[in-house]
């Protein structure tokens, strides 16, 4: 368990891209144990790209990223699952695979080779399942479960890895204005109950500034850090996400003719 407050992520100089482009230079961010942190910006802007190599799924192109004090490039892929935990878009190819099963694998940092579960990996899948709400969907088939349901099996797994860090892109994607609301209060609890840093991406500004903590908001070239509230006092959203004809109105966090 981190305790509460504590530095789980920090950056320093980092530069962000593809193939030696950089997207976003200069990211010096340092977040902390029980935060939800919100990820904005157009699309194609870098979020993808960053949370990525927040997860050491990508290299920086400059600086570098500690996680609880350890550099994270210098960490084996064994010491990183048990340090992050990611959630990406799209369907698993689970074949017949029931939900349990499935949140299970999150185990896996945890339980070696043979994938034995004990008394302590039953207990982290019952919590995360209860957590997503998810008990009484145990031996379901994951090819009945709706965008939704199979969305919140796929946080439950990541849960169930039991890491001080959940980084997930656009998991609200696709899902009707309940399902996107639904998720993102489970995802504001987890850090509260779980003291989790929680980092995603989304495109559901009314929800994300309802809920976070704290908003990373990525314009071109540069990343600025804050809460929702600075966000847009300060201006930072309608800059960040200026369209020709529309404005920012603060009251709905949308934008109107």
């Amino acid at each position: 368990m981190v305790a509460g407050g504590m530095s789980v992520i920090r950056t320093t100089d980092l530069t962000i891209g593809h193939a030696g482009t950089p997207l976003v230079k200069g990211i010096d961010v340092e977040l902390r144990a029980g935060e939800l942190v919100v990820l904005l910006g157009v699309n194609g802007i870098g979020k993808s790209t960053l949370l990525r190599t927040l997860a050491g799924l990508l290299l920086p192109l400059h600086g570098s990223i500690d996680i609880l004090g350890k550099r994270l490039s210098g960490l084996a892929a064994m010491e990183r699952a048990r340090a992050v935990s990611v959630v990406l878009p799209g369907r698993p190819d689970a074949g017949m695979m029931d939900v349990r099963t499935l949140v299970a694998l999150g185990r896996q940092p945890w339980t070696g080779h043979f994938g034995r579960l004990g008394p302590a990996d039953h207990a982290a899948v019952d919590q995360a399942m209860s957590m997503m709400e998810l008990t009484d969907f145990a031996v379901r088939d994951l090819r009945t479960l709706s965008d939704g349901e199979l969305q919140r099996v796929l946080i439950a797994r990541a849960l169930a890895q039991r890491t001080p860090v959940l980084l997930l892109d656009e998991p609200t994607a696709f899902l009707d204005v309940v399902n996107r609301l639904r998720i993102m209060q489970h995802l504001h609890r987890v850090t509260r109950e779980l003291n989790a840093l929680v980092v995603l991406s989304t495109h559901d500004l009314q929800s994300a500034l309802d809920l976070a903590d704290r908003v990373l908001l990525v314009t071109p070239g540069s990343l600025w850090s804050g809460t929702p509230q600075r966000a847009i006092q300060e201006g930072r959203l309608q800059d960040a996400f200026r369209v020709e004809g529309l404005r920012f109105d603060p009251t709905s966090s949308s934008f109107r003719p």
